[in-house]
């Protein structure tokens, strides 16, 4: 009998067994549910908590939502074209993404090039677009990591003290640095966003438990001797333990934030029906939203976002886990950084949002308004469902 594989050319056959060994599988479809059911609920609550504001500043009720959405179409394209990459690439440039970071965090404290917003110096000017770098700074300063640990993973679990204790001390120093340059800025949240994430990335790569409990101590001692020594975060982080001593003062926005989700009870007051997001509450489409969300669509609300959230940290860290036990040690440990990123700073907001937390200045991750945030956690996701595919198409970084 006639084989027609016989009269099919070497050329093509070998071409076809590229192109299916090429072929990657479908992303992670709760991660993908879980992520547009954020940006989607995150538009809708943007919408409803901007429109008294952007009417009166603008005239323009749906302002703050035009631009939201072109922020998450800016996002999703952007993430598209870092899913693409393979993951070894990233591995490959994680040194000069770190200097990138290095560079953008020197660049927004130089006078005329850093942009003033609320007397913070966190944004760099391109044309009418605001550049948060501290955002684009944890991504990569995660990836750095993600990389030194795979480098560097064997030193940090050896028994010898020496060892293990510089190849323990390296990424932390230039942590350090890293945190120096944001506390200038200030944006003291990003910091403990950034070295809590990193902190859990090493203590997951096997680091010996009584240096990471040294590192966790020091660490700690540290934060405690920033709040302690600035009074406008001493202030802060007190100022959450009962924000009725002062409430039409310092405490007035936690106050209002409370207020809002108190009002909010089992099922809310309804979609676009808060009273606290008109003019009471401030910052209510940025680092107040959840409260808005908590106060309209009430404790179902509530839960459904914090369910979302899980989603996300639980895929990230099976995904992870995979990658680990296939010996994809950088996607495994960059799985686990976005993972805990995610996870830390929606906790931080909902927390800060619900009076558990001294007011930090953070965004809900793919939820609240802002560029910056939107498109960098986009990318970072992005990042997660290529280690995702990679690691159910045999195992292979890149």
């Amino acid at each position: 009998m006639l084989n027609v594989a016989q009269l099919t050319p070497a050329w093509s056959r070998t071409s076809s067994i590229g192109e299916e060994r090429n072929a990657l599988p479908f992303p992670d479809p709760w991660l993908l549910i879980a992520v547009l059911l954020l940006l989607a609920l995150g538009l809708l609550m943007v919408t409803s908590a901007s429109m008294p504001m952007a009417d009166r500043q603008t005239g323009q009720p749906f302002y703050f939502l035009i631009r939201q959405g072109a922020f998450v179409l800016i996002g999703l394209i952007a993430g598209g074209l870092a899913f693409q990459i393979p993951t070894v690439r990233w591995r490959e440039i994680s040194p000069l993404l770190l200097l990138a970071a290095l560079g953008m965090l020197i660049l927004v404290l130089i006078p005329g090039i850093g942009r003033e917003v609320n007397g913070s110096l966190r944004w760099i000017g391109v044309g009418p677009i605001n550049i948060q770098v501290s955002e684009l700074a944890k991504l990569f300063a995660l990836i750095y990591v993600a990389g030194y640990l795979q480098r560097r993973g064997e030193q940090l679990r050896t028994t010898d003290f020496q060892t293990s204790a510089l190849a323990l001390f390296r990424p932390m120093a230039i942590l350090g640095v890293l945190a120096v340059l944001l506390l200038l800025e200030p944006d003291f949240g990003s910091v403990v966003v950034l070295m809590a994430a990193a902190m859990g990335m090493v203590f997951l790569a096997g680091v010996n438990l009584w240096q990471f409990g040294a590192l966790l101590i020091g660490t700690s001692a540290i934060m405690a001797m920033l709040i302690a020594s600035s009074p406008y975060r001493r202030a802060r982080a007190l100022n959450f333990l009962n924000p009725w001593d002062d409430p039409f003062g310092k405490g007035f926005q936690l106050v209002q934030s409370l207020i809002a989700i108190g009002r909010g009870e089992w099922i809310g007051v309804g979609l676009g029906e808060s009273v606290q997001k008109l003019f009471y509450l401030p910052e209510a489409h940025t680092d107040f939203l959840f409260a808005v969300l908590a106060e309209e669509l009430g404790l179902v609300g509530i839960l459904t976002v914090m369910a979302l959230f899980m989603i996300l940290v639980w895929r990230a860290f099976a995904i992870g886990q995979r990658a680990e036990q296939l010996g994809m040690k950088f996607s495994a440990w960059l799985a686990y950084g976005v993972g805990l990123w995610f996870g830390i700073q929606s906790l931080f907001n909902m927390g800060v949002n619900m009076g558990v937390l001294p007011t930090k200045g953070l965004t809900l991750p793919f939820m609240s308004y802002g560029g910056s945030s939107v498109v960098v956690m986009c990318i970072a996701m992005a990042l997660l469902l290529r280690i995702d595919v990679e690691s159910r198409a045999g195992g292979q970084e890149g």
